[in-house]
């Protein structure tokens, strides 16, 4: 299993308390980009959006579409299923903001299910 506490530390506050700029995968994307050199624009380009675009999927202002996680994923030559888990961790820890109450009770239930549903 992947460690992703380099991304998002534990000891951070849960994401109601966070700003937009703490997303998984905008994380992910920004220190690839960093690390590769790329450009924002080089990887607008690729994904066929403008640079504005771009900047507010790394940003985590927008949500990246499935298929640009996959197409980021090919360009880098990483593995697809960590980058779509950040994706899509991204999308849950997004619904249960504010719910600080009753997420990890609801992330429970939901595993649960998962779980038993195969």
């Amino acid at each position: 299993m992947t460690d992703y506490s380099e991304i998002r530390p534990t000891n951070r506050p849960f994401r109601s308390n966070l700003n937009t700029m703490d997303m998984l995968l905008g994380d992910k994307i920004k220190e690839l980009r960093d690390k590769h050199e790329v450009l924002q624009r080089q990887l607008a380009a690729y994904l066929e959006i403008d640079t504005p675009m771009f900047s507010k999927i790394e940003r985590g202002d927008r949500r990246a579409k499935k298929s640009q996680v996959i197409l980021l994923a090919k360009y880098f030559h990483i593995d697809e299923k960590e980058m779509l888990t950040l994706w899509l961790a991204d999308k849950v820890l997004d619904a249960l903001e504010g719910e600080e109450g009753l997420c990890l009770d609801a992330l429970d239930t939901a595993k649960f299910e998962l779980m038993n549903n195969d």
